[in-house]
């Protein structure tokens, strides 16, 4: 069988990707490749000040490596920041896969990417995400103890979805005390962009709220799924930015708020649990401001799904893990408060938090 981890990269590499990591201050890229399953796999590793990067593995059909390599350092540093906004003790890291996400991988294409997850020494604790289920983590699990999101049987917190969804809801809720004085929900438009594990969930926390929401995917059976249990509309992907509504809920993929797309957008607040929501976090940041749109930062409201694999890292449970999740109500109305008393974007206001704490602990660390 042949198989490798790239762990020197070629002279045509380096001109790519030493900069892109220098620039995001990155520690560490791990290139994964097995023919014999098909595998192949980037893992970034961004921060470990605050502890082993954990972060979900991604499986998409990325038209090109450099788009899966762009990806992983984005998702990557999010995850550094979602975790040390959260005040959890966890570094930021997240893999990618290179493959269609519908099509069935098998257990030694799991395994085999477990192997090369247990080869990084618990520098890296993988968990689900896009493309990926607690039973892929299962056959992970045979070949590597760092992993999360395991299933109950296995000891471990099962799928985190619940919990992100939940602290992304009272990310909402907050948004909405901000702009209106009241987080009253009942009759507020929604619109929620994807509706996969974590958009079924929040559909569900809006509409018993009493919120009129609307809803897209390019999957058929995410809508049937949704529709059958919630009272929404249905619209084509293309014209969820177009519906007039006082939310807009980004939750597939990331760089959905881009020049294109906020030429169209009818929304006074954008709080969803995409990552990566900004396309670029400067020049986006400024134009939704520009626009009067109050926006949520994606890694402050979505990380209820780490949060919960934290727990579970720690040996804890569930309940600890909602608890925590509690705060990035609180959290989210100091993040605002934060960006107007100094004049800019919710974004930089929640980096330079979550940049404080990482700060603050590598000063502690220094001296022990």
């Amino acid at each position: 069988m042949t198989s490798t981890i790239i762990e020197e990269i070629s002279t045509k590499k380096e001109m790519v990707v030493l900069p892109q990591m220098d620039l995001m201050g990155h520690e560490q890229i791990t290139f994964c490749n097995d023919s014999s399953t098909g595998l192949k796999s980037i893992i970034g590793i961004h921060n470990t000040t605050l502890g082993p990067a954990l972060g979900g593995t991604r499986v998409w059909a990325y038209a090109t490596e450099a788009d899966a390599l762009k990806d992983v350092l984005r998702l990557s540093r999010g995850m550094t920041y979602k975790s040390a906004i959260s005040g959890i003790n966890l570094g930021g890291g997240k893999a990618v896969i290179i493959a269609d996400p519908k099509t069935n991988k098998g257990e030694a294409f799991w395994r085999r990417y477990g192997k090369f997850v247990n080869g990084l020494g618990g520098k890296y604790i993988t968990a689900e995400d896009v493309g990926t289920s607690p039973s892929d983590m299962v056959h992970i699990a045979m070949e590597t103890k760092f992993v999360a999101g395991k299933p109950d049987f296995l000891g471990g917190s099962g799928d985190p979805s619940p919990v992100t969804a939940y602290g992304v809801f009272l990310g909402i809720k907050a948004s909405v005390k901000e702009l209106t004085g009241s987080d009253d929900l009942t009759g507020k438009t929604v619109s929620v962009q994807g509706v996969g594990h974590v958009g079924q969930y929040l559909v569900e926390h809006l509409c018993k709220a009493g919120a009129i929401v609307t809803i897209c995917d390019i999957n058929e059976q995410n809508i049937k799924a949704v529709s059958e249990k919630n009272k929404v509309t249905i619209v084509s992907p293309q014209d969820i930015y177009k519906v007039q509504s006082l939310i807009y809920a980004p939750c597939a993929l990331g760089a959905t708020v881009n020049d294109t797309t906020l030429a169209e957008l009818n929304c006074a607040i954008i709080a969803g649990a995409a990552n990566n929501q900004l396309e670029d976090e400067e020049k986006h940041g400024k134009a939704i401001i520009e626009k009067g749109i109050l926006y949520a930062p994606d890694f402050l409201i979505n990380a209820g799904g780490v949060i919960n694999c934290y727990t579970e890292v720690i040996g804890v449970g569930r309940d600890m893990a909602v608890g925590l999740t509690e705060n990035i109500y609180s959290k989210t109305l100091e993040i605002f408060k934060t960006a107007k008393e100094q004049n800019i974007t919710t974004q930089k206001a929640a980096m330079l938090l979550a940049e404080q704490r990482i700060q603050q602990v590598a000063k502690i660390k220094s001296v022990m």
